[in-house]
């Protein structure tokens, strides 16, 4: 079969795994031994372009004994993992606004392993989340920005948010889907207006979706089609709630020789599949597409399903305060 994309596109497109974070909220980062170097392996061979090892948080802020280590991304823990990274591939992790200091957590890009620093953010913070940015870049470091909730945003209040943000040293602006809440033709309407602001600054755009409504793929590849090149996904779509776009189909659909779908295949079968079998949960469920058609937030759904509930029409009436 024939590329997905074809010329330029095939060399500007960058695959980002990302299961180690967003499919650390489903298991509080607590991974089998082994699971992450598996998994840095198993990119590396893959093609795959950036893998995102965690969130890089305050250990002042979040209880070290409740969480495994790529809540906090240490750099040795990184490097027992990467050594030096001599390889093509970047080191990415996650930090929220105001959820990291700084001063004291973020090192000289010299002195870490870490290429990218990836800035959460809401649309309410954008002047703290440009701060980060800005600092994270002169500490050496490629930077990206995403603006979380997006949905349940007003085009101004988004507007005014992306044009702060596209003022920074931010080398990419991500779309984010957190609540799973959009369609395809909604994707190539925020890939235009995105594209509008952030390309005459010099940006670049991703998309990191969710799959509450079963559209995190097909959401990528609207994106894809409009020209985002930055396209976040994890294996087995491990992640929060109903999970992320999944890796292995990114990979098939791009269908391109620089990336190779049979190292992820086996990454599942040796060590993903024992994960969900230990009991481990994500992925689509109605209370997701209940709260992703209706653009609530997915904790409202993990409560639901913690609780064993099945009333669907009670848990649909709460989240849209008819009960």
């Amino acid at each position: 079969m024939e590329n997905r994309i074809t010329g330029e596109m095939t060399e500007r497109v960058k695959v980002v795994d990302a299961t180690l974070r967003d499919g650390g909220i489903v298991n509080n980062f607590y991974f089998p031994a082994g699971f992450a170097a598996a998994l840095y392996a198993a990119n590396l061979a893959a093609g795959v372009d950036i893998m995102e090892f965690g969130y890089k948080v305050s250990k002042k802020l979040f209880d070290v004994t409740k969480f495994g280590e790529w809540k906090f991304c240490d750099e040795y823990s990184l490097r027992a993992v990467v050594g030096e990274n001599n390889t093509k591939m970047k080191i990415s992790v996650m930090s929220d606004v105001g959820r990291v200091d700084l001063k004291t957590e973020v090192l000289p890009k010299d002195k870490s392993v870490i290429d990218i620093y990836r800035i959460a953010t809401y649309v309410s913070q954008a002047d703290e989340a440009s701060q980060m940015i800005n600092y994270c870049h002169d500490m050496g470091y490629q930077t990206c920005c995403n603006i979380m909730a997006i949905s349940r945003e007003s085009e101004e209040d988004l507007r005014a948010a992306l044009g702060k943000i596209a003022r920074t040293s931010a080398d990419v602006i991500y779309i984010v889907d957190s609540f799973g809440s959009l369609y395809p033709d909604e994707m190539a309407h925020l890939c235009d207006m995105y594209g509008e602001i952030a390309y005459k600054h010099g940006k670049k755009l991703g998309i990191h979706a969710h799959n509450n409504q079963q559209l995190a793929f097909a959401n990528t590849i609207a994106c894809i089609d409009k020209g985002v090149t930055y396209l976040d996904a994890t294996v087995g779509g491990m992640g929060r709630g109903a999970g992320n776009c999944a890796l292995e189909a990114l990979i098939g659909y791009l269908r391109t020789p620089r990336y190779d779908i049979n190292p992820i295949l086996q990454f599942i079968r040796e060590h993903l599949n024992p994960v969900k079998r230990s009991g481990v949960e994500w992925g689509y469920d109605v209370p997701y597409l209940l709260t992703g058609l209706n653009g609530v937030h997915p904790y409202a759904a993990i409560d639901f399903m913690k609780d064993g509930r099945e009333d669907y029409e009670r848990f649909l009436a709460e989240i849209t305060k008819k009960a």
